[in-house]
């Protein structure tokens, strides 16, 4: 299958370049906006619009910082700690997911408590909707032709421009649909039902982490990196945890709602 060739650009003004990828977080922050304002009216809680807003600018924060940090930490510290000045470039490219999310749960519980808000409703809402932005942010992944696949001689392969004579799997649409439409599905049939606080976030969570590791065996490991245990990428060592983490909270979240249903029955004599 011939690879697109979309123009990363897709408009120019004098020295100003705007990329699709740029704009796939731009879409993907407005729609998670309204998105958050729509489930916080339908399930009546006391957020305004201003409140909701913030919520998004400390999450928008959050993924930036963490998410460029996080490359610098995970998967490439020995050159960045050799030109610490090269962390701030970030229009060289160099975000991590892993990173992105821990920054994106610092932000979003200090966003929490100066609002004094729970913790857990504001983070089920930015879970449910955090799919759609992953989703859009691996299709710019795609047009700017990075993070594509191993060599495989499936029918749909293509050759990036970037990845030499090989044909590879397209793995960031894999990503796509598996970070993005899949997971933002199963979030919403969970939402749609009573649960414990927290169901919604480490559902997130445990689905990306499942996700990533299925699309790890497709996606070719950063050049720089290669595999860091064996078969295994960093992308799989990070997930891993993510996994077991987000089973043990829902486990225990279900766990705790139970204990408290019991408490409250009354003592039959």
């Amino acid at each position: 299958m011939p690879y697109p060739h979309i123009n990363p650009v897709f408009f120019e003004f004098g020295p100003l370049q705007f990329r699709w990828y740029g704009l796939m977080y731009l879409i993907g922050l407005t729609a998670a906006y309204f998105l958050i304002r729509r489930k916080a009216a339908a399930k009546g809680l006391s957020l305004t619009s201003d409140q909701i807003y913030d919520m998004v600018v400390f999450a928008a924060f959050g993924v930036f910082i963490g998410g460029r940090l996080g490359y610098t930490l995970f998967y490439n510290f020995s050159y960045y700690i050799e030109h610490p000045l090269k962390i701030f470039a970030v229009w060289e490219g160099g975000m991590s997911f892993h990173g992105g999310l821990i920054g994106t749960t610092i932000a979003l519980v200090w966003f929490s408590k100066r609002r004094n808000l729970p913790v857990y409703t504001i983070a089920d809402l930015a879970a449910s909707v955090t799919p759609i932005g992953l989703g859009l942010g691996r299709l710019g992944n795609f047009i700017n032709g990075e993070l594509y696949g191993r060599p495989t001689d499936v029918d749909w392969c293509m050759v990036f421009p970037t990845g030499g004579p090989a044909c590879r799997h397209p793995s960031q649409l894999y990503e796509a649909a598996l970070e993005g439409v899949v997971l933002f599905t199963v979030l919403w049939l969970i939402d749609r039902r009573p649960t414990p606080p927290g169901t919604v976030f480490w559902s997130f969570i445990t689905g990306y982490g499942i996700s990533r590791l299925i699309v790890e065996l497709f996606r070719e490991p950063d050049q720089h990196m290669g595999f860091v245990l064996g078969p295994i990428t960093m992308g799989q060592m990070l997930s891993a945890p993510m996994v077991l983490v987000g089973i043990f909270m829902l486990v225990w979240g279900y766990h705790k709602a139970g204990m408290k249903t019991v408490q409250r029955q009354p003592i039959q004599q």
